[in-house]
């Protein structure tokens, strides 16, 4: 096998990551730079770094990212699940027979589901999306 990529897109609030995997000793890059360069507090990056280690595959593969789109927190949730989709696939090449392992150890963890909670929209009358101004009875 000739150094495969495989491919993840993940998405929290409004960030989006795209991420590429590679066969190597388990660097991972965020937009050009060391994710810890990148990311500024370690329980990020021990978030981010969740699924390679449920599945033993910490020092296995070289991870390039792209991310776009809201802050830290969003961002480190979105290349969990990028980094989640790309085992995926990649255990889906590997042994297609086979009574898919990871999705098994990945799926009771709760890292395949997309948390797809979002900044309601503020409502007019309203000072933020419930917040109403204070109630003045004269």
């Amino acid at each position: 096998m000739a150094n495969k990529i495989y491919y993840g897109t993940g998405r929290r609030k409004t960030s989006v990551a795209r991420v590429r995997m590679t066969s190597g000793k388990g660097k991972i890059t965020v937009n050009g730079k060391d994710v810890n360069e990148y990311l500024p507090f370690a329980t990020l990056i021990m978030d981010l770094k969740q699924p390679l280690e449920a599945t033993k595959m910490l020092d296995k593969f070289d991870i390039v990212v792209d991310v776009k789109g809201g802050g830290f927190s969003g961002q480190t949730g979105a290349i969990r699940l990028g980094i989640t989709k790309a085992l995926l696939e990649y255990d889906k090449n590997t042994d297609p027979n086979s009574d898919s392992s990871f999705r098994k150890i990945l799926k009771a963890k709760g890292f395949i589901t997309r948390d797809s909670r979002i900044k309601e929209r503020k409502k007019p009358g309203l000072k933020k999306a419930r917040k109403a101004p204070q109630f003045s009875k004269r």
